[in-house]
């Protein structure tokens, strides 16, 4: 396979003509220089002699035409004016997977032709890129021969050991284009490009550097400078460069910008894969002492810990970050038997050795900065983890395959022996996240879903032939370690590493090639990356690094097909990411990255941001606004109260733009269009919808035609509920411990610990970054058959100061122990809240229920006769398992609940009953909330009326509202005949239900 380059792409060429235009002016020239010492000098001698010449670059423009070709570029693509042109640094900010790369090496030929610029130095931050770089100059050689006829040039990777490069980069008349990592470069006192050498003819390869005056091109400036006076900023500066262009997608130091493709105009434009996420949170797994060590420090003499605990706090057990000292006892600060006899002991802040020694019953721990002690059994989780990760590449490989498309998947892991370890005798032998990948991709290829990938397939040897490794490689070339690159043994195993991953780049492409899995080190995060990743899996923790855009854009890329042509559409290009945090939090984690590594602020308008806007003149030319109008038009927003003083956007701005009164001056209604566009990508999308217009909503059909609610599954439901119910009240003063037995009985479910899956499509606007979840959730029963149980009465009688007697028998007459054994920590917390709840509420008397006679029932036909309509701005559209068409939601619980039912494969089909559908109690008419039909296992079918709350406990709720669910409870108890009857619960969320399934 051979990779198609496209040459026409117009947002790189309009970096290309932004990066050509700075030297608008400049004539075609060069500067001819000897190569040898003046005896009386240590410097090149420029003056032209009759000994071999060197080429160099040399502008001929003053810094204030410079200026002005600046400022035009900026009006141009209306970005932020610089004002003064402090340095000869231009920044050039594109995002990851836009081809960033391809466009600074076109870049350079096009300086070439139009200036007769022709000594060039790419300086990167790794060995990963710097492979990368050379790799794309091999494979782009013929696409620029073909653009650029008769150009002769050469290109080479910067090696200390072959030092006569340097020499030729000098003297050639060809385009020279010299790869180098700044660690080659940034110390003076080791680096051989600041001695003399006998292969430079007795210079030092830095002065015939400098005498070229070459452009140097940054790739990754972030990682480079070491800051603004680093010694990476340093180097660069050593070469006097004729110029400097900064590329990244996360730039620090924004040197006079003249080009810009952020994360929002990349997704906008959809240039890069659209990103969805499939995210895993542990839920109710505090049954055993966790500790995670954050940080260490020493600040003025006192030497501290930041932990991550699970801490008991006034709603629950919440895991948190606390300071801690030598010696604190943990069950103190967490407030938790759980962790008795675990104190901190010595912590170390010592550079490179940092450590906090744990001291817990059974021996010592001594955790560095990141490692966790305690908590599920990690390798449960990760093995979740890795299932799903198959099961979405195979989703994917499915659909993607007859495309010509082939899928590969990433995972990132923080150390190779969890991968690949080695025995006594030096033999490779697998870890634990190869032995658990080939256990659940045998399984997940025995499912019939993916029967059509695997047919006539040997699973037991495609298993180990579809994933490896590529991690540094030892001087023999026999054993993988971890990937460090803070030395020059460490560079030099790197390469190793890293030129395998880059030859193999187009054969990973290839069907040929049955590698699919492909596991990496922590530090394979740059440099790196293929068109064809659509899964990215962390087997680590990334919320304390930031390192989210790092390791998406590992797989933002668009795809290619077998023949190497790039296959464009978000149908088609979605790369999920698996990760151990919620969506909300990694959309929020992922938002706060872009803004502080952009310097985008979203929902902010600045005063330069219409500057770009066309206006046509009286001869049909157009010209941009400029800035002086721009800021005219943001200080009218900003009087009118649609920003704040900062720019904030404002709610009007957004109403007025959906209904079209944004008021504009007379001077800028024909760029009316122009303007709210701009507006809208800053404010992003607000839908408001016409309260007054009422809708009918239609019954969904089937493919058929057939009206759902008249299929057999929705009439199994219905039988189980239709029937109607009279009443008799029973007055009885309960005493307090039957109160506290019967409220405990209709408790919420005690869940095992488990880990919750949700799929997110992520969605990247000016107005911020928005996660929306999407059909896929799951939950998976994790096993902690190891916890040791608490002593439950001192521990309630703490919480609850009821006698030990009367625990004792709330809890024998609830009938719950067994969920006490299944998760300790829950059911403390639930059954003691539900007594002091008790203990201060006023109980609903008691009703009995009696079903009527077998004529007694609501009608299926009435879902037809009895229209049902809503208002648009309270409707879910486009439903596919509810009998309607639109679900009509009376609160925004009800919406979003709506939505989750939607979502989750578990649910198979619901209604949202309708008004007429009533159950008689002593306060009125009661008008239960769902009918919901639910599968498990694909087999066994379970039926619920479902009422939803926002909370689960009744004196959260109105007396009357809670009075007529304890109606609902025993009507539906009072039909609950029969094999399979429907049970009636509160729920919160979808997950409630589930958890109600499960038992």
């Amino acid at each position: 396979m051979k990779l198609h380059f496209e040459s026409d792409l117009d947002y790189q060429l309009s970096a290309i003509e932004a990066v050509c235009d700075l030297f608008r002016g400049q004539e075609t020239c060069r500067t001819e220089f000897t190569v040898t010492r003046d005896s009386a000098s240590t410097q090149i001698n420029l003056d032209v002699a009759d000994s071999e010449l060197g080429i160099g670059n040399r502008l001929t423009l003053l810094d204030d035409e410079i200026q002005k070709n600046l400022a035009d570029i900026q009006l141009r693509h209306g970005l932020r004016p610089s004002g003064a042109l402090v340095s000869g640094d231009f920044t050039i900010e594109m995002e990851t997977g836009t081809g960033k790369t391809y466009v600074y090496l076109r870049s350079i030929f096009e300086l070439n032709k139009r200036y007769g610029f022709t000594k060039f130095v790419i300086v990167v931050p790794s060995v990963a890129i710097k492979e990368g770089v050379y790799k794309t100059l091999q494979i782009t050689e013929a696409h620029f021969k073909g653009l650029y006829a008769g150009v002769s040039y050469d290109y080479f990777l910067y090696d200390s050991a072959k030092l006569g490069q340097v020499r030729n980069f000098a003297t050639s008349a060809n385009v020279q284009i010299m790869v180098v990592t700044v660690g080659a470069i940034n110390k003076k006192d080791v680096n051989n490009l600041y001695k003399d050498s006998e292969k430079t003819g007795g210079e030092k390869p830095i002065d015939l550097i400098k005498a070229t005056r070459p452009i140097v091109i940054v790739d990754e400036p972030q990682s480079v400078d070491g800051g603004l006076q680093g010694s990476g900023k340093q180097a660069l500066d050593a070469m006097t460069p004729l110029s400097t262009l900064r590329y990244s997608a996360t730039h620090v130091d924004k040197y006079h910008m003249v080009y810009q493709l952020n994360a929002v105009d990349a997704h906008a434009k959809r240039l890069v894969k659209q990103i969805e996420v499939a995210a895993a949170t542990l839920e109710d797994a505090h049954n055993k002492p966790y500790v995670r060590v954050v940080s260490v420090s020493n600040k003025r003499g006192t030497i501290s810990a930041r932990v991550e605990l699970d801490v008991q706090t006034a709603t629950g057990v919440k895991r948190r970050e606390e300071t801690v000292h030598d010696g604190d006892d943990l069950q103190q600060t967490t407030k938790r038997a759980v962790y008795a006899d675990c104190r901190v002991g010595e912590i170390r802040v010592e550079q490179g050795n940092e450590y906090v020694e744990l001291r817990v019953p059974g021996g010592e721990q001594s955790l560095r900065p990141g490692q966790a002690w305690g908590d599920i059994d990690a390798l449960a989780v990760q093995r979740e983890m890795i299932r799903r990760t198959i099961r979405e590449h195979l989703d994917k490989e499915r659909r993607l395959r007859p495309q010509g498309i082939k899928v590969l998947s990433l995972f990132f892991i923080d150390e190779v022996s969890k991968y690949r370890q080695y025995d006594a005798e030096g033999k490779a032998v697998k870890g634990d996240y190869a032995r658990i990948f080939e256990e659940e991709y045998r399984r997940a290829a025995k499912l019939p879903a993916y029967s059509s990938l695997f047919a006539e397939v040997d699973v037991t040897s495609t298993a180990e032939d579809v994933h490896d490794g590529y991690f540094s490689i030892d001087k023999k070339g026999e054993r993988w370690s971890d990937t460090a690159e803070s030395n020059q043994t460490g560079r030099d195993s790197a390469e190793r590493a890293y030129n395998l991953i880059m030859k193999d780049k187009e054969r990973l492409l290839s069907f040929e090639t049955p590698l699919k899995f492909i596991f990496s080190h922590s530090a394979l995060k740059e440099g790196w990356d293929n068109p064809n990743v659509f899964q990215i899996c962390t087997l680590r923790d990334i919320q304390s690094e930031r390192e989210r855009r790092q390791t998406i854009g590992r797989g933002l890329r668009l795809c290619v097909n077998q023949e190497g042509e790039r296959v464009r559409g978000f149908e088609v290009n979605t790369l999920t990411v698996i990760a151990m945090e919620s969506y909300e939090s990694f959309a929020e984690n992922l938002q706060r990255e872009i803004e502080q590594e952009t310097g985008i602020r979203f929902g902010i308008l600045e005063p330069h941001q219409f500057a770009a806007v066309s206006v046509s003149g009286p001869d049909g030319a157009s010209t941009p606004l400029g800035f002086d109008q721009s800021k005219v038009l943001w200080d009218h927003l900003k009087a009118a109260g649609h920003i704040d003083h900062k720019g904030k956007v404002q709610d009007s701005l957004k109403i007025a733009l959906v209904d079209g009164t944004l008021d504009l001056p007379p001077d800028f209604e024909a760029q009316r269009g122009q303007i709210a566009e701009v507006l809208r990508k800053v404010s992003g999308r607000l839908e408001i919808k016409n309260a007054d217009e009422r809708r009918q909503i239609p019954l969904r059909k089937d493919a058929g035609g057939k009206a759902i609610y008249l299929s057999d599954e929705f009439k199994a439901l219905w039988d189980r509920i239709k029937h109607q119910t009279t009443y008799r009240v029973q007055f009885d003063n309960a005493k307090l411990i039957a109160d506290c037995v019967e409220a405990l009985q209709r408790a919420e479910p005690i869940k095992k610990a488990r880990l919750q899956w949700r799929k997110a499509d992520v969605s990247i606007g000016k107005a911020g970054v928005e996660a929306t979840e999407k059909t896929g959730a799951l939950t998976v029963v994790l096993d902690e058959s190891d916890v040791e149980l608490p002593d439950i009465l001192t521990d309630m009688q703490d919480r609850t100061q009821l006698t030990r007697r009367s625990i004792t028998a709330i809890l024998i007459g609830s009938g719950r122990l067994d969920d006490f054994k299944r998760n300790p920590q829950q059911f403390i917390e639930i059954a003691s809240e539900t007594i002091n709840r008790c203990k201060r509420m006023a109980l609903v008397d008691g009703i009995k229920y009696q079903r009527l006679g077998e004529t007694q029932f609501y009608a299926q036909e009435l879902f037809q006769q009895e229209e049902l309509t809503g208002y648009l701005k309270n409707m879910l559209s486009g439903a596919n398992k509810s009998i309607y068409e639109s679900v009509v939601c009376d609160s925004e619980t009800e919406r979003t609940f709506a939505d989750q039912l939607e979502k989750n494969d578990a649910i198979k089909l619901y209604a949202k009953l309708p008004g007429w559908f009533k159950v008689p109690t002593p306060l009125g008419s009661y008008n239960p909330d769902w009918a919901i039909l639910v599968e498990i296992d694909g087999e066994q079918r379970l039926y619920f009326a479902v009422e939803t709350k926002s909370s689960l406990f009744t004196d959260d709720l109105r007396d009357k509202e809670s009075a007529k669910i304890a109606c609902g409870r025993a009507h539906f108890r009072a039909l609950a005949v029969g094999e399979s009857p429907a049970r009636y619960i509160v729920a919160r969320n979808v997950d409630d239900v589930l958890a109600e399934a499960a038992r």
